[in-house]
């Protein structure tokens, strides 16, 4: 990633890096262990040149790394690219709770104001 490249960018490039549900199983595929390319070509009925194109796109958005590992070329998952979308995503989830804990206390106080009197 470029240091003139803005958070929005960054946030494009791997959501839309994650709208391909071959990236996904990727990912998800990364989340339990690294692995090399032949490995994760493994499940998939397309050829390791496709898969390699689909890491190259998670690579360049960031959510993967890839090391040498003598003649190995091991890929892992980025935690931290991946905690920033997780961030980015809750600071909207917990926005929509607070609102909706508002109506909940508002619906509460409704009911209350409208309970019959006790005589």
């Amino acid at each position: 990633m470029h240091d003139t490249e803005s958070d929005d960018d960054r946030l494009d490039r791997a959501f839309l890096a994650l709208a391909d549900p071959v990236r996904r199983n990727l990912v998800a595929r990364l989340s339990r262990s690294s692995a090399t390319v032949n490995e994760l070509a493994e499940p998939f009925p397309m050829s390791k040149q496709a898969v390699s194109r689909h890491i190259q796109v998670l690579e360049r958005a960031g959510l993967i790394t890839r090391t040498r590992d003598g003649q190995r070329r091991p890929c892992h998952l980025a935690p931290a690219a991946l905690e920033e979308l997780t961030s980015w995503i809750d600071g909207y989830r917990l926005a929509a709770e607070a609102r909706y804990r508002a109506l909940d206390e508002v619906l509460a106080a409704m009911k209350t104001a409208n309970r019959p009197q006790e005589e």
